[in-house]
């Protein structure tokens, strides 16, 4: 029995959080993008380490700008990593130092007043709007304290968390492997990429988009042989395939004579979790796990059985498998990427199954707005490229209407 597409992430959600912790490397902090953290980053000092400018300008007292335009004694000039003993002169009142954005905040000054708001005349500045305590400098420590923990382990390092690593020393940095994804095409009719395909043939397209998420998921893809619709070899490289830390199998799980995806999982003593979703396209999907001893690193290997429509592969990847492989890579798996946005022309559907169509998204963000691409069914790949989304039309659903709002999985 077919299960809902909510009922069907739950359940892979559910083994995704079972998985144990992976291994851990150290890699040096230039080649740790896109990594999971594998331990935690505190900050080593305060963080600013000293009070800071946030503006070109003039340190000042705030208490001296109480009658505006006001003439200050222009005593110094700080720059951003100026000399601890410059920066230590105090500012008095009724005196100003010229500062720059960075620099450490002299003694006696409290705030900053924006350079636009003056007017320096050789020794003398004159200052034509006022500053509150605190305007324009971030106090020593505000964004963080000594110690405190400012990337959790499971942290995907994107940018700014390299920026924090740095910010904070360390390099290199300890991350998870990343994790080992097996994908299998099976069929007679799929062919190598560089293959001149026969009249009935296909190439092996599945397996270069599966590569392609699996990369960009934070896995590494390990792709195997075509397997033939031919009991024996189909085993022999889905045991090759159950050595890896997830397989994914696309084609031959549907109720065909010729697929026998499911049959040679059976004879490996497969537990499946469920075999088929409410889904278009997709529904016949299958998955779950193998006990394997060839594994050193689990005892369990799962599974994906994909339907081999190159768009059924794609959409199942991103609805189920990716969250498998960011559990794999050792970071929490993360919400689908979904947006709510205003439908450009309606079209009608058939009630039943949650629909995931390839669509384009466009306008700002004020006004996003979707439209459908046209499409002929799961085996169009073209369509597919031609869009830059999904678009998700609910089970209960027969009739979209223009202008209404729905909702967009992004890629």
């Amino acid at each position: 029995m077919n299960l809902s597409f909510s009922h069907a992430r739950r359940i892979v959600l559910e083994q995704a959080r079972s998985i144990p912790v992976p291994a851990t490397e150290s890699v040096r902090l230039e080649a740790a993008a896109d990594r999971i953290l594998a331990e935690p980053i505190s900050a080593d000092r305060d963080l600013p380490p000293f009070d800071r400018a946030t503006r070109d300008g003039y340190a000042v007292r705030s208490s001296d700008l109480e009658q505006i335009p006001l003439r200050l004694e222009v005593t110094g000039e700080l720059r951003a990593g100026a000399d601890p003993q410059t920066s230590s002169c105090p500012v008095g009142s009724g005196e100003a130092i010229e500062i720059m954005t960075g620099a450490p905040m002299p003694p006696g000054a409290d705030c900053v007043v924006m350079v636009e708001y003056t007017t320096r005349d050789a020794g003398y500045v004159t200052i034509r709007r006022g500053a509150a305590a605190g305007e324009n400098v971030v106090r020593r420590g505000l964004e963080a304290g000594a110690g405190e923990v400012l990337l959790k382990i499971g942290t995907r390092l994107g940018p700014e968390q390299i920026a924090v690593a740095a910010a904070c020393g360390r390099d290199p940095l300890r991350v998870f492997l990343k994790p080992t994804i097996a994908v299998l095409s099976t069929g007679d009719e799929v062919v190598d990429v560089a293959a001149t395909p026969g009249p009935n043939q296909i190439r092996n397209s599945n397996a270069f988009a599966l590569r392609a998420q699996i990369e960009c998921a934070g896995g590494a893809a390990r792709v195997l042989p075509v397997a033939p619709d031919e009991p024996r070899q189909l085993r022999a490289l889905i045991e090759e395939g159950l050595a890896c830390d997830l397989l994914l199998l696309s084609g031959g799980v549907s109720m065909g004579k010729h697929d026998l995806v499911e049959a040679a999982l059976e004879e490996l003593g497969a537990e499946f979790l469920f075999t088929g979703a409410e889904i278009q396209p997709g529904r016949p999907i299958v998955f779950g796990a193998v006990r394997s001893a060839r594994n050193p690193h689990r005892k369990t290997t799962w599974f994906f059985g994909l339907p081999g429509n190159p768009i059924s592969t794609m959409v199942c990847f991103e609805i189920f498998a990716r969250a498998f492989v960011q559990a794999l890579s050792g970071t929490e798996p993360a919400r689908l990427r979904t947006a709510m946005a205003r439908l450009q022309s309606g079209f009608n559907v058939k009630a039943g199954l949650t629909r995931f169509l390839p669509a384009i998204i466009s306008g700002d963000f004020s006004d996003p707005q979707v439209a459908a691409v046209p499409w002929q069914g799961s085996g169009d790949v073209a369509a597919a490229a031609k869009g830059n989304c999904w678009l998700i039309v609910r089970p209960d659903c027969e009739r979209l209407q223009a202008g209404e709002l729905v909702g967009v999985l992004f890629r």
